[in-house]
């Protein structure tokens, strides 16, 4: 039984996501996937993991709570980081001619180059220090999105509305509102993988 509301809980995101994706455009569906769909697999799959090693921890409840006390979130987030670098490093060697705008100026030449190339530096940097749960990643990850909302508001206030701009401004809060929540996961000292 708990299998198949686990089967169709996920089935029905992936029909929302489908959904989103054909009222929205492109790049919504993308966005629902790793920010509901993709952690719900990983939620599933650590439940899945703890069943194996202890069969009397099959509640979900169980799940979360081993999760977040563990830090386990804070390691997804992590990942999430990589592959936007990864995504934003893809973004720039394909588009050599794009240019990131910086309070409202789109810098060209070396200062061009060093504002495009900070974006996938620091998402490495972030995503590597939550994988370790690391205090100096969540100042660096803190004064990072200071910095992006600053920029997106300053950007906003020139341009007006842009619906990537306008994902980016809710993202960036909703995630940085979520780490707040959590900082005191992070730890100075080296993390545990328990």
């Amino acid at each position: 039984m708990r299998a198949a509301i686990i089967f169709l809980s996920t089935l029905l995101l992936l029909v929302v996501s489908w959904w989103i994706g054909r009222w929205a455009g492109r790049g919504a569906d993308i966005l629902f996937l790793m920010v509901v769909v993709l952690p719900w697999w990983a939620v599933q799959s650590y439940d899945a993991f703890l069943t194996t090693t202890d069969p009397d921890s099959g509640s979900f409840r169980t799940t979360v709570s081993t999760l977040l006390d563990r830090g386990h979130d804070i390691r997804f987030l992590g990942a999430l980081f990589l592959l936007t670098a990864i995504t934003d490093l893809y973004i720039i060697v394909v588009n050599p001619a794009y240019s990131l705008t910086v309070f409202c100026v789109k810098p060209a030449g070396l200062l061009g180059v060093l504002a495009k190339a900070q974006s996938p530096t620091l998402h490495v940097l972030i995503g590597y220090g939550f994988l370790r749960v690391r205090t100096w990643a969540l100042v660096l990850y803190l004064a990072y999105a200071a910095f992006g909302l600053l920029n997106a508001t300053t950007n906003y206030a020139c341009f007006g509305y842009g619906r990537v701009r306008t994902v980016f401004l809710i993202t960036l809060i909703a995630f940085t509102l979520y780490i707040l929540w959590r900082r005191r996961r992070f730890s100075p000292a080296p993390a545990t993988t328990s």
